[in-house]
């Protein structure tokens, strides 16, 4: 089990398991080569100079070429246009040595996400926001699944056994990127899912009947201690940056001092964030032995 024992309290270290998960993709990769001759390969494309997208797409790039997988990286002025981008990722579609590509969000003001995200070849869709995987999730067919919601399952399944069947899970948040997604994942394993979000009145109440409690809002500390069960298990998928007597600090959305009575919780940081790279390149490996109709399970 990927926790620590802290204080009453069972803490869920991401950093630890996303390592293991590092290590078994990386042998996977290196038995693949050696079967095949072959290695998957990711393509990022960063349109910009937003700071924390540069950071983001090192870490990718740094962390693909450790686990042996082949990391192709494109870094396009702001000003490139929507057609200059769509052409790229249709070169990309047809490259046979990349199995997965990625848009690193967001993009400059004047191109359209969705668009984009929407040109990429559904079977190299590593975030898994193709509308096509969208479709195929929520039906409960092979999909690439959005790394951070993937993360999270793994999390909770390395918490709680494979089973999680008849456990009542409440989402908070209805992202495209976290929360929807999230709940086609805990519907596939039989869990009785409730989703809330901003407009929805009873939220706490709602919450305080969770077995699993997903939240992902976007804001510091919405979730004080007596939204939880106890016993709970919670995920905090929030990543908020704070300023407090002049000090930043990065917090999730969940009042982690006041969940002490939670069964098992994800700090922030060191929690559901290191899975989401780990999830990346899982997917990309995923990818490829779809495409090649191999598998190295």
């Amino acid at each position: 089990m990927g926790m620590d024992r802290i204080a009453d309290r069972a803490i869920i270290d991401g950093k630890r398991f996303a390592a293991g998960l590092l290590d078994d993709i990386t042998a996977r990769v290196k038995k693949l080569e050696e079967e095949t001759g072959q290695v998957p390969g990711l393509a990022v494309v960063l349109v910009g100079e937003d700071p924390a997208s540069r950071v983001y797409v090192g870490s990718k790039h740094r962390q693909t070429l450790a686990a042996g997988i082949a990391s192709f990286k494109y870094e396009l002025p702001a000003e490139t246009t929507q057609e200059e981008l769509m052409a790229l990722i249709d070169r990309l579609n047809v490259d046979p040595a990349v199995h997965g590509i990625l848009v690193q969000l967001p993009l400059p003001a004047h191109l359209d996400a969705n668009a984009v995200i929407q040109e990429i070849n559904p079977n190299k869709d590593v975030d898994g926001f193709h509308i096509s995987n969208a479709g195929r999730l929520a039906t409960g067919q092979p999909a690439l699944v959005p790394c951070t919601p993937l993360g999270c399952l793994l999390l909770l399944k390395d918490r709680l056994g494979a089973n999680l069947s008849g456990l009542h899970a409440v989402v908070l948040g209805k992202s495209n990127i976290v929360g929807r997604p999230m709940v086609q994942l805990l519907l596939a394993e039989s869990c009785t899912v409730t989703i809330a979000h901003s407009r929805t009145r009873n939220a706490p109440e709602l919450c305080r009947e969770a077995d699993i409690l997903i939240v992902a809002v976007g804001r510091p500390g919405l979730v004080r201690g007596d939204w939880i069960k106890p016993g709970a298990v919670v995920i905090d998928v929030g990543i908020n940056r704070v300023e407090a007597e002049g000090k930043s600090r990065i917090v999730g959305d969940v009042a982690f001092e006041e969940a002490g009575h939670a069964g098992a919780i994800t700090p922030v940081p060191g929690g559901v964030g290191p899975m989401t790279i780990a999830c990346l390149l899982s997917n990309t490996l995923t990818a490829f032995c779809r495409q090649h109709a191999v598998n190295i399970d």
